[in-house]
């Protein structure tokens, strides 16, 4: 059931971390009536600007996450980013809270080593060797093992922070100044895996809900150092590959449990699938899903997350999307030329009205649907640059 906003029947939401993906959430829960709360690290974050409130909390320090939690006692608990104390989430599902898509799969899969280990160990899934070491010397005795080409990064991170793949052992120290210094925690934990000479890698957007599991049909994407840069739906498998990779998906997200859209990371090597990374939320890659689909990822997550059916997911036709990526110092940029930008045919923008840019910082997206990928990429990319950026 769902009440009346700011009533005593209102059904209250809190989202844990307000970017571009969280704002998307807050629209798709405002369409079902839901109040919303929004908190982040910093002021003005994308979704504070389309919520019902917002809270300026750092959200790795325990108790300022309990107060804030306590002091609007939503019903649900929604995280979306990996900073967060997630045993005060732990607390608060005990405690009778849902915690989307649940308190276990939020903590597990903010940590890259608690999640690899239970991929490779505890379900046997196919993944790159790996090492978690907390040591220079550590690492060079990893390495031992592993060889190289290795890549390596911070046990939790996000969007490619700290993130470096190394072919030499002239490259490793700089890789590992790098991933100390990209970690999202003080903790100098870092992960070194081994190289998959992968063909291509995909997100299966996998949506556990009340009825079952669906799939959306597989992204690709193209990353530069660990980044998302662009995407296209759908990406061609094979009926092999395509049905190792949801079997693969629908374990690992069976395992962590609970209702939401996970997006989940695999490696294609002609018929292999390899396990990489799952997100218990909705997935950069997936943004193309505001073009591509009947149903964006973002509205999978929410009616999952409400206890809602899970309706046919359908290809629109094939699409893709580019991240508008802006490089700079500002907190007063000023994009110009949309109407050029918006003049290529089938296309879309969506701009994140982030508060500033301090180096190298996503600000929004571009869309576009075509007749095959090929199109649908050249378009996207095309809308993308026309997009004039003044800091």
């Amino acid at each position: 059931m769902i009440g009346t906003p700011f009533s005593a029947t209102a059904k209250r939401v809190m989202l844990l971390g307000a970017g571009e993906l969280g704002k998307e959430v807050v629209i798709e829960l405002q369409r079902f009536g839901i109040e919303v709360i929004a908190v982040d690290r910093y002021e003005n974050a994308p979704a504070m600007q389309v919520a019902d409130r917002a809270y300026v909390v750092q959200m790795t320090e325990a108790e300022a996450l309990r107060e804030v939690i306590a002091k609007e006692n939503p019903h649900i608990v929604v995280p979306e980013v990996e900073a967060i104390a997630t045993d005060v989430l732990l607390e608060v599902e005990a405690q009778g809270k849902q915690v989307v898509p649940s308190a276990k799969a939020v903590h597990i899969t903010m940590n890259r080593a608690a999640i690899r280990k239970l991929a490779a160990e505890a379900l046997s899934l196919a993944t790159s060797p790996f090492k978690v070491v907390e040591s220079w010397q550590q690492c060079l005795q990893a390495l031992e093992t592993i060889g190289y080409p290795c890549v390596i990064k911070p046990v939790m991170s996000s969007s490619g922070k700290g993130q470096s793949i190394v072919r030499s052992e002239s490259e490793l120290k700089a890789a590992w100044d790098y991933a100390l210094s990209g970690g999202r925690t003080a903790a100098d934990v870092i992960i070194v895996e081994g190289f998959i000479d992968f063909d291509f890698e995909i997100t299966l957007l996998t949506v556990s809900h009340r009825d079952g599991i669906s799939f959306c049909p597989p992204i690709g994407h193209r990353q530069e150092e660990g980044d998302y840069r662009e995407s296209w739906q759908p990406q061609a498998l094979t009926e092999t590959v395509e049905r190792k990779a949801q079997q693969l998906a629908k374990s690992i997200v069976t395992e962590l449990g609970g209702y939401g859209l996970f997006g989940v990371e695999l490696f294609i090597k002609g018929d292999e699938v390899y396990f990489n990374e799952v997100s218990p939320r909705p997935h950069d890659t997936g943004m193309v899903t505001l073009i591509s689909q009947n149903l964006s990822e973002f509205s999978l997550h929410v009616r999952a997350l409400l206890g809602l059916p899970i309706a046919e997911i359908t290809l629109k036709q094939p699409s893709a999307s580019a991240a508008l990526l802006v490089e700079g110092e500002s907190s007063q940029v000023v994009f110009s030329h949309l109407d050029q930008a918006l003049a290529v045919p089938e296309s879309d923008l969506k701009l994140f009205g982030k508060p500033g840019v301090s180096g190298r910082r996503r600000m929004g997206v571009a869309l576009a649907q075509g007749a095959n990928i090929e199109e649908a990429c050249e378009r996207a990319c095309l809308v993308r640059d026309r997009v004039n950026v003044i800091l």
